[in-house]
């Protein structure tokens, strides 16, 4: 298996932002792309830790307290939103122009735009005009997002082809694991800042801005690209696998769209994150509901940093293990367990069994983020490496759609539950019943996906003048 076509000058005369100068020299190791991965993942990862300054951004004027001019929860809620958006549609956007320009000047302006985006927020924290986070961390912010997210995923899976799924596993393990970094240092910044007339978010976001900037700027700069038709020591490309649905064939973005292929693993990818992400955004306030009298806020707390734990874990070892089982296989794991834990979980509660509830929750969280890793894989074997990150970038437009459709099914379907009567400690099973259907459905999409025709592959004329 060949990695995609890179022109073979490495003389040193091209442009330090061009992908021909990212082409890596004999006797580098492999082994120092995954931590200029991690580089950016970790920084980006600090997107699920937002919230820890919305309380604080309603007491920008008050300072201790809320005061009448001060910014509300609900205007405050879009400026994640919108960082979630902007993800979505860079990473569907830019998915060509970051295989043209390869990963270095992709993850350069991702922290460009990342640190930049705190710079701009903080400026508006200072004139207090929300308009500027909206623009900063939401729009500007949130194109750092997604280019950071999916720049690195391409360039590891041509450095793996023997470990595709440990490759990806690793740097998404970081975006998973950048919050829980991110929520204390970000905590520890505003009480340092803190005076009589600053609340401390405004330095917050310039420290942050500044440091995430460095760290992402180091990772784009440290990465690079294998050589044309490079291949690990003493690995052989296998043939085609059927069995595990491995091609050594490369399919072009655009026709990846035409592709029946590209939708069921859209599809296996919604319907994953649909069933955990509106979960996960009401896990304190479900399981005190469910042992009401039994659960505190304060172990509630515990159990959102235990899922946190097994959702970045997950996206280690599920990835890992696809690469034994096969990336098919890992999906009907993720549907037919996750189907019936599910099912399972409504008992768990009425029967008082908290440590079945929390068990069942963290194997139903670590597939949730094993499904983020394991879906590059998933395309580079289905479409070929040569423009998995583009094909990557624009099937990540089905995490902003369960974005939208998770937390829905939880909350308002929970809302119309209380509003007609029912005890707040069972109106969470509708919605878990619905999930079972969802997954269901997840399982049947996953089994339909079969390889590609060998119609939409791409001839070796047609890689070469695409590289």
């Amino acid at each position: 298996m060949s990695s995609i076509t890179e022109p073979n000058d490495q003389s040193g005369s091209a442009p330090f932002f061009s992908k021909q100068a990212t082409v890596a020299k004999p006797g580098f190791s492999r082994w120092m792309v995954p931590p200029a991965a991690l580089a950016v993942h970790l920084c980006i990862g600090q997107a699920y830790a937002f919230s820890v300054f919305n309380g604080p951004l309603t007491k920008v004027i008050g300072i201790t307290q809320s005061a009448p001019d001060d910014w509300s929860l609900t205007s405050l809620g879009w400026i994640f939103s919108l960082a979630i958006v902007f993800l979505g549609l860079s990473a569907a956007f830019a998915g060509k122009w970051l295989e043209h320009v390869g990963p270095r000047r992709t993850m350069f302006t991702a922290a460009c735009c990342f640190g930049g985006g705190f710079l701009v927020s903080a400026l508006g924290v200072y004139l207090h005009q929300i308009v500027l986070l909206y623009l900063g961390y939401g729009v500007i912010g949130g194109i750092g997002l997604g280019l950071g997210y999916v720049s690195p995923v391409s360039t590891l899976i041509r450095w793996f082809p023997d470990r595709r799924g440990m490759a990806t596993g690793m740097a998404i393990m970081g975006f998973g694991g950048g919050a829980m970094i991110a929520a204390p240092l970000s905590v520890a910044l505003m009480n340092h800042f803190r005076s009589a007339t600053s609340i401390g978010v405004a330095e917050t976001f310039v420290v942050l801005g500044i440091a995430y900037f460095i760290s992402m700027s180091i990772g784009s700069l440290a990465i690079r690209v294998p050589p044309a038709d490079w291949k690990p020591a003493g690995w052989t490309p296998p043939a085609t696998n059927q069995k595990k649905m491995i091609s050594r064939n490369h399919v072009d973005i655009d026709q990846a769209l035409k592709t029946p292929q590209f939708y069921l693993i859209w599809l296996v990818l919604f319907l994953n994150v649909t069933a955990g992400i509106g979960i996960l955004g009401q896990a304190s306030v479900m399981i005190q509901e469910s042992f009401k009298d039994t659960v505190t806020a304060a172990a509630a707390a515990g159990f959102v940093g235990l899922l946190s734990l097994f959702n970045m874990g997950g996206r280690f070892v599920w990835a890992s293990a696809s690469d034994w089982i096969g990336r098919k296989n890992t999906y009907f794991i993720f549907f037919a367990l996750g189907a019936v834990l599910y099912y399972l979980v409504p008992g768990f509660a009425a029967s008082g069994q908290i440590a079945l509830f929390v068990l069942a929750y963290c194997v139903i969280l670590s597939m949730y983020g094993g499904g983020f890793a394991t879906v590059p894989a998933y395309l580079a074997d289905m479409f070929g490496t040569a423009f998995v990150g583009g094909i990557h970038g624009r099937l990540l437009t089905a995490w902003a759609a369960a974005g939208v459709a998770g937390p829905v099914l939880v909350n308002y379907i929970r809302a119309y539950e209380v509003a007609h009567g029912v005890a707040k400690a069972d109106a969470y099973t509708m919605t878990i019943h619905i999930m079972v259907v969802l997954l269901v459905i997840g399982f049947v999409c996953n089994l339909l996906v079969k390889r590609v025709d060998d119609k939409h592959h791409m001839t070796d004329a047609q890689l070469a003048k695409g590289a």
